[in-house]
């Protein structure tokens, strides 16, 4: 077989400005083992998938593969009807949807240029970009429904699509992410040394922990809340799908930042670990200040104060998860439901709500 040669440096491969992996080929190298596999820094050949060291993220490519979902496949009709009739929805409930829909069409773009352009670069195991070619064509589907809904409801697409340039408290969170994701994404940027290691590590965090973990939560829970009052059932069923897949991505990512923090323990110095708490207290922060603008009157059963704990004890289970220690004492979640909405096991399957044939393969012309 032929491969790689075990003494290829990283900056051979992948981390070398996207290169393949295929390098400096040799006939008759010594064959890879599964422990030459790293998530970052690998000096193994970068293409062979098997055998497997991280069976989790192989696992996780097979979940988001099950549950796979189109946008156009759910039914818009009550929800058109709702949003033109004159009385169906208060002022403070379109502000939110109209809020939601225009920090997700524009942060699940980031999400998915930061995975493709940055993150796929920089990860040097195989079955983890396995994860990561699904993951961003989920991020694809989530921007394609948020188009869907938006279209479909004849909004104003230009004022949702550039909220983040003229909402501050969407273009904060937006501006807060943007330094990590261009971080990841710099040309020169390669990994190797405690620096520039710790700076992915930093960036990986900031992405999966905050940005996916933290700042999409009071949006979801908004409009799972209408759905739940039977108030725009169609949207508020792809936001269940769309949290369904954010939530598996987010554990993945948790699951790369413990993998590398194992690997390479001398990049969780304690004076890391501080820099890492304040980052998260300060996407609490924000998040908080997007539930006071977007919630100025209790609505929905909610309020901004609620929110505030809620998002708290998010970011504590966050700290905890990655080997931090949690923040914010007694802090409790006022929305036990959402759990149940994220719990894959206990949520309803989605093909019972859907046509046995899969509705999209129709369109195909085998002709062509």
């Amino acid at each position: 077989m032929t491969t790689v040669s075990t003494n290829q440096s990283s900056e051979a491969g992948t981390n070398a400005g996207g290169a393949t992996g295929l390098e400096d080929l040799e006939m008759g190298a010594a064959r890879i083992r599964v422990d030459d596999k790293k998530i970052i820094n690998c000096h193994a050949d970068l293409n062979q998938l098997v055998p497997f060291k991280y069976d989790w993220a192989w696992d996780k490519y097979l979940t988001g593969c099950a549950n796979h979902w189109m946008p156009n496949e759910i039914n818009m009709s009550a929800d058109v009807a709702l949003w033109k009739s004159k009385d169906g929805l208060t002022e403070d409930e379109r502000l939110i949807i109209e809020r939601s829909l225009g920090f997700f069409s524009t942060a699940d773009s980031l999400v998915a240029n930061n995975l493709v352009l940055a993150v796929y670069r920089h990860i040097t195991n195989p079955e983890c970009r396995q994860y990561l070619l699904r993951q961003a064509f989920e991020e694809a589907l989530h921007t394609h429904a948020y188009q869907y809904i938006i279209e479909s409801l004849g909004m104003d697409e230009a004022k949702l699509f550039n909220m983040y340039r003229e909402v501050p408290s969407v273009s904060t969170k937006a501006a807060w992410s943007l330094p990590f994701t261009q971080s990841l994404g710099d040309p020169n940027f390669k990994t190797g040394t405690l620096e520039s290691d710790q700076r992915l590590l930093r960036d990986l965090i900031a992405f999966y922990v905050v940005f996916e973990g933290i700042f999409f939560y009071v949006g979801f829970t908004q409009i799972l809340s209408l759905g739940r009052r039977n108030k725009m059932v169609g949207t508020a069923e792809q936001f269940q799908y769309i949290l369904r897949d954010e939530s598996m991505h987010m554990n993945f990512g948790i699951d790369v930042i413990n993998q590398i923090k194992v690997e390479n323990p001398a990049l969780w110095t304690p004076e890391f670990q501080k820099e890492m708490i304040k980052l998260v207290k300060d996407g609490v922060e924000l998040e908080c200040q997007y539930a006071r603008d977007t919630m100025p009157r209790g609505i929905l059963g909610l309020n901004s104060v609620m929110f505030e704990d809620y998002l708290q004890y998010i970011a504590n289970r966050r700290l905890a998860q990655i080997g931090l220690p949690e923040q914010y004492p007694g802090a409790t979640n006022p929305f036990p439901w959402m759990s149940e909405i994220m719990d894959l096991k206990k949520e309803k399957n989605f093909f019972e709500t859907r046509v046995v044939d899969y509705q999209a393969g129709g369109t195909l012309n085998w002709d062509d």
